[in-house]
């Protein structure tokens, strides 16, 4: 990461980037991501911003000491969109790998984001 960049929004030791796709498990990373925000994990950071390259979005990302990447799906397009930015992520999770299966239903099941919080703030600790 470059020393010298400049965070447009203060402080960004984690920038955790999410999936947001039309699907549960998407829908799930991006609540994933806000509550690990809420819960100072990191800090959520705008994945589609990075995909715009928008340049104080890039600069927060860059000023990461880490990048966390939540897909939903194997599609992977945080981790993709990440990488074609110059980041690589250094913890990536797929939510449908947590035993999550993926649908078209986008009212969300409160169990299933308590169960992935759950499982990736455990795979985070072990990092």
């Amino acid at each position: 990461m470059a020393e010298e960049a400049k965070c447009a929004c203060g402080i960004a030791n984690v920038g955790i980037f999410a999936c947001s796709g039309g699907s549960n498990v998407g829908q799930i990373a991006n609540k994933v991501a806000i509550e690990l925000t809420k819960q100072e994990v990191g800090k959520m950071m705008c994945t589609v911003g990075i995909g715009g390259r928008i340049k104080g979005l890039m600069k927060s990302a860059e000023g990461s000491e880490r990048l966390i990447a939540i897909d939903g799906c194997p599609l992977n397009c945080t981790k993709e969109t990440l990488e074609l930015a110059g980041f690589t992520p250094d913890r990536h999770i797929v939510i449908s790998e947590l035993g999550i299966k993926k649908s078209k239903d986008l009212d969300l099941k409160d169990e299933e984001v308590k169960e992935a919080l759950d499982k990736i703030k455990e795979i985070l600790q072990s990092d």
